[in-house]
């Protein structure tokens, strides 16, 4: 969707789920938003009416026919969430009279809103910057603690503010840099090149951290992707069910069972994983079940975190366990070692296995340790990384912007070692600038906005 999309045009969409409830909200933005509500409005004169009001009344059809009796609310420009005129409808939510209300104001002159164009609207009025506009489908699509939190934050305008602050400090020397450039023949220097130096190796460390704080941005945004893995009938199916608490993958003790991914998603004290039930991990002539194992190694090595069950039964000696673990090793991924059927072996094992590093044991069975797991596998993940406060970049797009900051900031600390042109000193900052301006919205092209808002919700 273009930026400069119609943006004279009276909007409305419906901005609650589809399907039937007690009530729906029906909103409208534009120049004409209060005019053409008030026209079919009946008990006020909306055109009269203060901002940030209520108002109970009855929207009849244009044959004076009463659709339905609403409450509308009011917002006048350019105090309203686009920064337009903004009207909202209550109505009762029969698809019936949501459907007759929209095909109304349709009728006389509105259009249907396309998908994140009240954002866009209020984006382009200057209501709020583009990370801003991007953390409200983060927080609608929030469905953790964190989640919610990182979302709020951004859409708050913290990590807004960081950037700007990075790229005010920048600008100062940019401008003298700029003025060298004006007095090029004359050979002076306006910008402190040793301060200039200080200042791009302090904001490269801001940057960098803001780049290593990605991935785990990403994991509060999407999950944490956890691996259940383990030879034949270790019992990777049995813990998955048991931690959902439903029958998601099938049991049985005929080794081989699951031969594709199970996989769904689970919070642990606010914190989202995306687990993944596979493949028995052995060597097979079985041509399917064979593609199964290729592709749970493939999954282990994407994985964030591996739990490699084994039977604990089946352990006999140290060296068990040790050829175990060094299955689970080889993938080179964090790792827990879990042992299963821990109600069926013997004391002097269950004391060998319980003074394992990085082990613990459980009955997925019978659900025995299934809470110390989760604390294991909180605690193997570092969950308190997720609730420091700290900025975390959760958006790819912001990932890239970052990176590329710091590669021209990169060029720029080599430009002033080797005392390169002036010229070449100020392409690179300017580039550097452009890519920290991309994240808030300063400089962003059409169609990159018309992607980003295309992925909202009808509505928002």
């Amino acid at each position: 969707m273009s930026a400069s999309f119609q943006l004279h045009d009276t909007i409305i969409a419906v901005a609650t789920p589809n399907g039937r409830g007690a009530i729906a909200l029906l909103r409208l933005s534009g120049k004409n938003a209060i005019a053409l509500t008030g026209k079919f409005f009946k008990n006020k004169d909306l055109s009269k009416q203060p901002s940030h009001t209520l108002h109970v009344g009855r929207i009849v059809d244009e044959q004076n026919q009463t659709l339905d009796e609403v409450v509308v609310g009011l917002y006048r420009a350019p105090r309203s969430f686009t920064g337009e005129e903004v009207v909202e409808i209550s109505c009762h939510g029969s698809p019936y009279i949501v459907r007759e209300l929209m095909q109304l104001f349709i009728r006389q002159g509105a259009r249907l809103a396309r998908a994140g164009e009240f954002t866009q609207r209020a984006f382009l009025n200057g209501k709020m910057d583009l990370a801003q506009a991007e953390a409200v489908a983060d927080l609608i699509a929030s469905e953790t603690q964190t989640a919610h939190r990182a979302a709020l934050y951004q859409m708050r305008g913290g990590f807004s503010k960081e950037i700007e602050a990075l790229a005010e400090k920048l600008l100062n020397f940019v401008s003298l840099i700029e003025l060298e450039l004006d007095f090029g023949e004359e050979d002076v220097e306006f910008a402190d090149r040793s301060h200039l130096k200080n200042l791009v190796l302090e904001i490269r460390k801001t940057v960098q951290k803001l780049v290593q704080s990605f991935a785990l941005g990403n994991a509060v945004k999407n999950g944490i992707p956890t691996v259940i893995a383990g030879r034949p009938n270790a019992g990777k199916s049995t813990l998955l069910n048991a931690l959902f608490q439903e029958e998601k993958a099938i049991v049985s003790d005929i080794a081989g069972t699951t031969r594709d991914f199970i996989e769904d998603e689970l919070i642990i004290e606010g914190l989202a994983f995306r687990f993944t039930d596979t493949a028995g991990l052995r060597q097979t002539e079985d041509q399917i079940e064979a593609i199964g194992v290729a592709r749970t190694k493939e999954k282990i090595k994407m994985a964030s975190l591996l739990l490699y069950i084994f039977d604990a039964k089946e352990i006999r000696k140290q060296k068990d366990f040790e050829d175990e673990k060094a299955e689970a090793l080889s993938y080179h991924v964090p790792l827990l070692m879990v042992g299963n059927k821990s109600d069926k072996i013997q004391p002097e094992i269950k004391k060998l296995l319980e003074n394992q590093e990085d082990t613990i044991l459980i009955s997925a069975l019978h659900g025995e340790n299934l809470a110390l797991l989760q604390q294991k596998i909180l605690a193997k993940v570092e969950a308190d990384r997720f609730k420091t406060g700290d900025t975390m970049v959760t958006n790819f797009r912001h990932f890239e912007s970052l990176s590329l900051a710091d590669r021209y900031l990169e060029k720029v600390e080599t430009d002033l070692d080797k005392h390169l042109s002036t010229d070449m000193l100020a392409a690179d900052l300017r580039a550097a600038l452009k890519h920290l301006g991309e994240i808030t919205g300063e400089i962003t092209p059409d169609d990159i906005l018309g992607n980003i808002f295309s992925k909202f919700c009808i509505g928002k």
